[in-house]
């Protein structure tokens, strides 16, 4: 096919923009859905000091204000979603400003619900736990009942929540740094082409087929960083001591247990997600040797991690061949799940083409009264028709969290979000790997399944790994010098790319482009999420039923239990190393895969 051209919105066929009216009619209903809230908002705000009088009373006024956000909800998302079709309508700028303000509006004033629930005494709370007006809401109650210990007075509250803005300060000077205040040198290549190095074209350059543009990029990218590494420790460091002063404030043993408490998932599975890691170094060392050779280079540097493998070979399918080609990856899931794949197509819940200013890259989104929206920028490409499959995946999680859960339990946690989108990719890729297909192109798609291994489990345990060492160090009284945030990451990045990978001395700036790490310990869940969606993908080929009833109704669960019990439930226990030991096993027999696969195309081409 074709390469897929930007054209205007309105130049695009229907049938290939998503339809929004399950959510609102038109922008005018939308309009009208504003004020609509109003009375109820303030009919629920008298509920303020009341909740304690009875289970009853906290039952009525909860099931109200679930009903209350339901309605804040499609109105946020319809706005956003309006505002992603063209960015640059200053229609739907207006319109979600509008959403944006009524929502901080409405919810800063339910903020009394948690701290008067905590208020209740000790006897008060259980029985309303066990009282049966409140069944409903068990699981939310007992949820909230954990954070008791980490409350503090009304006061104290009160001058925590001001410094908020205050401790986010970090993260958001780094970003401006980052998006707005660095320039780099632009690089010559050998034609005498200038290129601009920027932070949104850094990744791409690093993919280049020409390693000369590579390592120029790479070297200019990071001299950057450099100039500027006393900023960007100055702004970790605080964000870092924020982090423990949080928690000893709340009376949290460190910054890691305060954070995953939030979820309820012992330190234990976050040591054991970097043990494992490291026990399976050589599958990575192997990875890392076989790109050298194929590469064909004397020296692997930093500069070769994103180049191309198969930098000739393009795979190209059109929208119709990727909707077959999902839908066909997904039979394992069983015909139930198939169909509402199918609904998505026919119902229009996809936006599928670029157009002039609309939102870059692709999401899942929606509300529990609407399908759940995917925007694709669909361009034909092997990664095109796996973002798809990627982003259905989150759609069809929401859609059963819909269908089984009440609203209230409908929103499943980050720690098991990227699982049901990861399953569909690896379905897609063993389908594809399933074919009939030459040992070029298996190749490629080897090398596609090992990336995603390679930037999610062990990139990403990586990073997890520096930040408990820095949070530790903090923690332990320690001071997060630039010396000693630079020789952290450049040992770890040692440690985890092996002796294959020559270690340039730009590497050791790279912790200061991650902007993950001020969202201090998350990025662990995708390690973990991968890793499950690995082990259960496993299960759902091998086993057939048994274990795609299982991880449907894992799917089915939303947030009414905790995620490691949702997982238990669905077949993966984090608690034991097995599942990340599963799918790193699964990793090493890709590598041999892609050995063997690298063999027979230099046979063939003797």
């Amino acid at each position: 096919m074709e390469e897929v051209k930007v054209r205007d919105r309105s130049e695009i066929e229907e049938q290939y923009k998503w339809n929004l009216k399950p959510l609102f009619e038109s922008d005018e209903a939308w309009e009208a859905a504003l004020p609509s809230v109003d009375p109820e908002v303030e009919r629920l705000m008298g509920y303020a000091g009341r909740l304690g009088e009875s289970p009853a009373v906290l039952r009525e006024f909860l099931d109200g204000y679930g009903l209350l956000q339901r309605k804040i909800e499609n109105i946020y998302q319809y706005a956003m979603l309006r505002r992603s079709e063209d960015t640059r309508g200053e229609a739907a700028q207006i319109m979600n400003a509008k959403a944006m303000s009524k929502i901080v509006r409405v919810m800063s004033g339910f903020s009394f619900i948690d701290p008067e629930l905590l208020s209740l005494s000790e006897e008060q709370f259980a029985a309303y736990i066990a009282s049966e007006e409140l069944a409903p809401y068990k699981h939310q109650l007992e949820d909230l009942l954990r954070a008791k210990p980490h409350t503090l007075s009304k006061a104290e509250e009160k001058l925590l929540s001001g410094m908020g803005e205050i401790a986010g300060a970090p993260g958001e000077i780094a970003d401006n740094l980052m998006d707005a205040d660095m320039v780099f040198d632009p690089i010559t290549t050998k034609d005498g082409e200038t290129i601009d190095v920027t932070g949104a074209n850094y990744i791409l350059l690093q993919s280049n087929k020409d390693r000369d543009i590579r390592e120029k990029a790479f070297k200019s990218f990071y001299k950057g960083y450099k100039q500027h590494i006393n900023t960007f420790t100055a702004t970790y460091s605080s964000n870092v001591k924020a982090d423990a002063f949080q928690a000893e404030t709340r009376h949290y043993p460190s910054a890691r247990a305060m954070s995953m408490a939030h979820s309820n998932i012992p330190e234990s599975v976050y040591d054991g997600l970097i043990d494992t890691v490291h026990k399976h170094m050589d599958s990575m060392y192997r990875y890392v040797a076989l790109r050298k050779k194929i590469l064909g280079v004397d020296e692997l540097h930093y500069y070769d991690v994103y180049a191309p493998l198969m930098g000739d070979l393009t795979l190209r399918y059109s929208w119709d061949e990727a909707k077959e080609m999902v839908k066909e990856a997904v039979k394992p899931l069983g015909e139930e799940y198939g169909k509402n794949v199918q609904r998505a197509f026919d119902e229009r819940w996809v936006d599928v083409f670029p157009n002039t200013g609309k939102s870059g890259g692709a999401y899942s989104a929606g509300t529990y009264d609407s399908n759940p929206y995917i925007m694709m920028n669909y361009t034909g490409t092997i990664d095109s028709v796996s973002t798809i499959a990627h982003e259905m995946g989150h759609s069809q999680h929401t859609l059963l969290s819909n269908t089984h859960q009440p609203s209230h339990y409908a929103n499943y946690t980050l720690f098991v979000a990227e699982i049901a989108s990861t399953v569909n990719e690896n379905l897609l890729i063993e389908q594809l790997l399933a074919g009939d297909i030459d040992d070029k192109t298996r190749l490629y798609l080897l090398n596609q399944y090992l990336e995603g291994f390679k930037g999610t489990v062990y990139r990403q345990t990586l990073f997890a790994e520096f930040e408990k060492l820095a949070h530790e160090e903090v923690e332990k009284g320690g001071a997060l010098s630039a010396e000693w945030l630079c020789k952290t990451y450049e040992n770890l990045v040692k440690l985890y790319f092996g002796p294959d990978m020559v270690m340039d001395e730009e590497v050791r700036y790279e912790w200061a482009r991650i902007p993950h790490f001020y969202r201090s310990f998350y990025v662990y869940v995708y390690a973990t999420g991968y890793s499950s969606a690995v082990a259960l993908s496993e299960k759902i080929l091998k086993e057939g039923e048994p274990a795609v009833k299982k991880y449907l109704e894992f799917l089915s669960m939303g947030g009414s239990a905790y995620p490691l019990d949702e997982l238990k439930h669905g077949g993966v226990d984090l608690t034991t190393p097995e599942p990340i030991g599963r799918a790193l096993n699964k990793f090493a027999a890709i590598v041999a895969d892609a050995e063997a696969t690298y063999q027979r195309i230099l046979d063939a081409e003797k």
